[in-house]
């Protein structure tokens, strides 16, 4: 990389680890980090150190928080009856942005993918199935992404839980197939959840 300082080529080379983080932007990023005070750079490393060892997965819903429940599994103004069931966090704050879904989330963290060694069971299909097995939800929204292994993720946990007597919903999309809802914006989210249909 050219650089005599050891430290600022490590800086770089993790910050080009990142995901959708290229060389130039990495560079840029590790240059602007040497113009901070020493009290900004330690409050920005202590808050990468804060949400790596606090935040962990909530109990009942696997979404990410600092607590044992996260906020919205513990709000108790929130449609008990339906769940919606996600990809991954970020999944939910796309939903959350819509200000129009008051259900609760599954977030599955990963889809089923045999070409990269993920099963059922490396994702939380079971805890889902543990969830509607208590009887008060009546309605599952499959709200992964419309890519294959989602598509194919969405199939594999509807059939799974059709014999439960719930109703599994699928979202309509207006989103592009092979895209990610977390760009979707929420005009098209909130459409996409009106519009759901069964699966059958």
């Amino acid at each position: 990389m050219g650089y005599n300082a050891l430290p600022l080529t490590r800086l770089i080379e993790q910050f080009a680890s990142l995901p959708g983080i290229g060389i130039k932007t990495a560079q840029r990023l590790a240059f602007y980090i040497l113009t901070l005070s020493e009290q900004e750079a330690k409050n920005f490393s202590n808050a990468i150190l804060e949400a790596h060892t606090k935040i962990k997965r909530c109990d009942i819903c696997k979404n990410l928080t600092d607590k044992p429940v996260c906020d919205i599994c513990d709000d108790s103004t929130r449609d008990q009856t339906i769940v919606c069931v996600v990809e991954d966090a970020k999944d939910v704050v796309a939903f959350e942005r819509t200000r129009e879904y008051h259900g609760l989330y599954h977030v599955l963290h990963g889809l089923i993918s045999p070409m990269e060694g993920i099963g059922p069971d490396q994702i939380y299909i079971k805890e889902l199935l543990h969830r509607i097995s208590k009887g008060t939800i009546q309605e599952v929204v499959m709200a992964t992404n419309p890519t294959v292994e989602g598509e194919a993720t969405a199939m594999y946990i509807s059939k799974l839980l059709k014999p439960l007597g719930v109703k599994v919903t699928r979202l309509a999309f207006g989103i592009p197939v092979g895209s990610n809802l977390e760009y979707a914006d929420e005009v098209t989210l909130f459409k996409a959840l009106q519009n759901r249909s069964e699966i059958l």
